[in-house]
């Protein structure tokens, strides 16, 4: 029996019969659907981020969150390879730019940086256009950063007991700069008046970097500037440091003592984390968290923000969740003993 024949008799088709012909194509067939079916997982896990990835801040350029979203960024641009865009959207206390960030797409393209403002607006405000707990999902928490008394070398205080002496001599009269009513710098200022029992007269600006510039031209005569901020002034001597609001001195200003040396229990921290919409893939928002925290590993980035006094975090999401939540609590408890009414 001939070999073709033998390999027949076992059901094999002949080489270049019609039957070899259709089972490859069958097979063909099967193969380029098997790969039809993993290739959108594959895309999607290969395309975040394909594209430059906007930061929306809602704070002025020179801000204190604007600082941290811009160093961060470096870090970011690294991690991700892609560019990042940090855009400004100031106004009403870092509302207009949370309400924006809010609606924006929920692709991963649009992230927020959430500030201490947005801690305190839950309580401050009757009625907002957005919620920052059910509106956005945590990435991570990147920074604290403590606030200095500051005033303009024309006010002749000389420590936190003369400016005290000196609001109580000018009740209402005496001036303080701030990044708008409900901001860090307010609250900061507000809490010295309640716990000092004076009554410095708030001038409210369109964010940071604005009011720092008001009391360094000496518009204002007080000003509770972000560390960060406020150090190069106060270097340069156009700022006087009278006090920082960490609960212990700090290792960039050691002859400059804890407000609560002057005014026992006084503790004011500002915080800057990412966040996203609420709708974002868990994917998208493993990815962001894990660029966060590896950019703030960088030796670079972190020398950065460490020289700039900011307390380096790089938190999980959940633990800026609870962070915010916890912030929420303690602000609300703070504008109860102001007695600040709801806006």
């Amino acid at each position: 029996m001939s070999a073709w024949r033998s390999s027949e008799r076992f059901g094999r088709p002949r080489e270049g019969s019609q039957a070899v012909k259709r089972n490859r194509l069958i097979a063909a067939i099967v193969a380029v659907g098997c790969v039809a079916n993993l290739l959108p997982g594959a895309a999607l896990a290969q395309a975040y981020p394909s594209k430059p990835i906007r930061v929306l801040i809602a704070t002025s350029a020179g801000s204190n969150p604007d600082t941290v979203a811009r160093v961060v960024a470096v870090g970011l641009t690294q991690a991700l390879g892609q560019q990042i865009i940090v855009d400004n959207r100031a106004g009403a206390g870092g509302n207009i730019g949370a309400e924006v960030a809010a609606r924006a797409p929920a692709d991963g393209y649009n992230v927020f940086l959430a500030h201490t403002n947005h801690s305190i607006n839950t309580t401050l405000y009757k009625k907002l256009a957005y919620d920052v707990i059910n509106d956005f999902s945590p990435v991570s928490l990147l920074a604290l950063s403590p606030f200095v008394a500051t005033v303009h070398p024309s006010l002749p205080a000389k420590s936190l007991r003369d400016l005290i002496n000196i609001a109580k001599a000018r009740p209402g009269d005496l001036t303080y700069a701030s990044a708008g009513t409900g901001s860090g710098t307010f609250f900061s200022a507000e809490y010295f008046n309640s716990m000092a029992k004076v009554k410095m007269l708030h001038v409210a600006y369109k964010g940071g970097g604005p009011a720092l510039a008001a009391v360094v031209a000496g518009e204002t005569s007080v000003y509770f500037t972000p560390f960060a901020t406020g150090l190069p002034h106060i270097r340069s001597g156009k700022l006087r440091p009278l006090g920082v609001s960490a609960p212990k001195r700090l290792p960039d200003l050691p002859g400059v003592p804890a407000i609560a040396e002057t005014l026992p229990g006084y503790e004011v921290l500002a915080w800057a984390g990412l966040m996203v919409p609420a709708k974002t893939p868990g994917s998208v928002i493993e990815t962001l968290h894990k660029a966060a925290v590896s950019a703030l590993r960088d030796p670079e980035v972190r020398k950065r923000l460490n020289s700039l006094g900011y307390i380096v975090v790089g938190s999980r999401p959940d633990e800026l969740g609870t962070h915010i939540r916890t912030e929420i609590d303690k602000y609300a408890k703070l504008i109860r003993q102001i007695g600040l009414p709801p806006q």
